[in-house]
């Protein structure tokens, strides 16, 4: 049957315990077009495309692909259709090989002496390696995934879609963990892949990147379907308020800083990872009260384990950490929190939140070993509950069930949600975010900066460490930029235009 569409899904809808993440949504996608779904968090993009995936069903709805309707029960049903998936949240195996991962269900079998059959990993790793340079995606097949950082992962589940030659790509939030050049670079794979004849359905809540890429975009909102826009005669305006459902500012009001006493002191910090390579290079800087002193710098230059030395999950190699006059420097983690450090790290899933606990212990995680949460050594539940109750509201965090929705259900944003407010709810006096605003939609990132700005306002030493250099210029009173583990330049935010900290960013210092 013929169809100008090669995927149409019709008046779909599905329901999990307290939520409808689709409410009789149709959408129509053309052969060849990057097609941007757009909406907020928990607004029911990943739970459309996961029924286009196979990895749900509809409750009701008809999906077709080439005119032809299908069922599809699993992924690799989806599959057999050349429909393939970039999650948001990657479905790698951390103790395999990059080239094990991408061959993992399609093995390339070989016989040995014509009998002994085996995984022939040498020619797929050769024809992995190929595939990577052809498409600017270079990763080395033989490394292991628990070894590489996450714009590595990335490349790997795209190289997986790639490898299946897939036709029909799914990419959910595909930006969300890339530093500006990363994503500079992906879309221009976008754009080669769609002159290669593919279609691409895009998840994102970035507007700038579907005005750069995409042709046309619909607009979810809490499950429904809003309007679907012809991208170049829609402004980047009209398509925030339609996303968020009223007037979003795109850019943080501050007042000028009322800087206090200085609260955080890194005085010649050297810190090493596991092979003993230095990777924050003799970094000093301080932190004042009420101020918001932010470290810039491509992924990968040292920044998380600067952050992390700070914190105690990584160990200082040389020099000095003082907070509030006191050396921390040698601490145990839980004595560095209850001296005044709050932590909203880059990775949410694996030092921020436990998976398999609900929402309301979750929030309950900082406190839960003092009064009221405990006596005696007994947990008060009814305490955790109401904590939640009040978190739920003042941070807008959307949850099927309340405090008792599994943190596992919940989309990545809200996820990022609970942990700002369980952090911020600690009034420490000093604040490190890293990556705090990562896969969130513009709503939560408008929500995210002005609680970031309220600190500050409030007199907290805000120590923010960001990729995205939008939200550097924006939120600023200080910025340092990293490169190579050097502290290359630290000054005044208003003294910096994006044209300079990016230069320094790439290590370019001026002549």
């Amino acid at each position: 049957m013929n169809s100008e569409y090669i995927v149409e899904m019709r008046n779909i809808t599905k329901s999990f315990p307290g939520i409808i993440a689709n409410d009789d949504v149709t959408i129509q996608v053309r052969k060849g077009e990057v097609y941007a779904l757009l909406g907020e968090n928990g607004a029911g993009k990943s739970t459309l495309m996961s029924m286009l995936y196979g990895m749900y069903e509809p409750d009701r709805g008809e999906i077709y692909i080439r005119g032809e309707k299908v069922v599809f029960k699993s992924p690799s049903e989806a599959a057999e259709k050349n429909i393939g998936m970039v999650h948001q949240h990657f479905k790698l195996v951390d103790n395999y090989t990059i080239g094990e991962n991408i061959v993992l269900g399609i093995e390339p079998m070989k016989k040995k002496f014509g009998i002994f059959p085996y995984v022939d990993m040498k020619e797929a790793n050769e024809k992995i390696a190929k595939l990577s340079k052809d498409y600017g995606l270079e990763v080395n097949p033989t490394d292991l995934i628990s070894d590489v950082n996450v714009s590595i992962k990335q490349r790997v589940e795209i190289l997986k879609m790639l490898y299946r030659e897939a036709e029909i790509l799914i990419f959910d939030e595909p930006t969300a963990i890339l530093t500006p050049q990363e994503i500079e670079y992906l879309l221009k794979i976008m754009e080669e892949l769609k002159k290669g004849g593919k279609t691409i359905i895009l998840i994102t809540h970035k507007i700038e990147e579907i005005r750069k890429i995409a042709d046309r975009c619909a607009i979810l909102r809490r499950g429904r379907l809003i309007d679907i826009l012809d991208v170049k005669s829609t402004s980047t305006q009209e398509m925030a308020n339609l996303m968020v459902g009223r007037k979003v500012e795109l850019t943080t009001d501050k007042q000028p800083p009322k800087f206090g006493k200085t609260v955080l002191e890194v005085e010649h910090l050297s810190v090493y990872d596991e092979s003993k390579v230095e990777v924050v290079k003799d970094v000093s800087f301080k932190v004042r009260a009420g101020e918001v002193f932010a470290i810039a710098g491509v992924s990968g230059n040292g920044q998380v384990e600067l952050a992390d030395a700070i914190t105690g999950l990584m160990k200082a190699g040389k020099g000095k950490i003082i907070l509030n006059g006191k050396d921390i420097t040698n601490e145990k983690i839980r004595q560095r929190t209850e001296d005044g450090i709050a932590y909203i790290p880059e990775d949410r899933q694996k030092y921020g939140v436990l998976l398999d606990f609900n929402l309301r212990d979750n929030l309950g995680l900082r406190k839960y070993y003092k009064p009221p949460f405990s006596q005696n050594g007994i947990l008060k539940f009814s305490e955790f509950e109401s904590y939640a109750v009040r978190l739920i509201d003042e941070y807008d965090i959307r949850c099927g069930q309340g405090g008792l929705t599994s943190l596992r259900s919940m989309s990545g944003g809200n996820q990022q949600k609970a942990i700002v407010g369980r952090e911020i709810e600690e009034h420490s006096p000093l604040i490190i975010f890293v990556q705090p605003t990562r896969g969130l939609d513009l709503g939560a990132i408008e929500n995210i900066h002005k609680e970031i700005i309220a600190e500050r306002d409030k007199g907290t030493a805000v120590l923010l460490i960001s990729l995205e250099l939008d939200e550097v210029m924006n939120l600023a009173d200080t910025i340092g930029v990293i490169y190579s583990g050097k502290m290359l330049k630290v000054a005044d935010a208003s003294t910096l235009d994006s044209q300079a900290v990016g230069r320094y960013m790439m290590g370019v210092t001026e002549a």
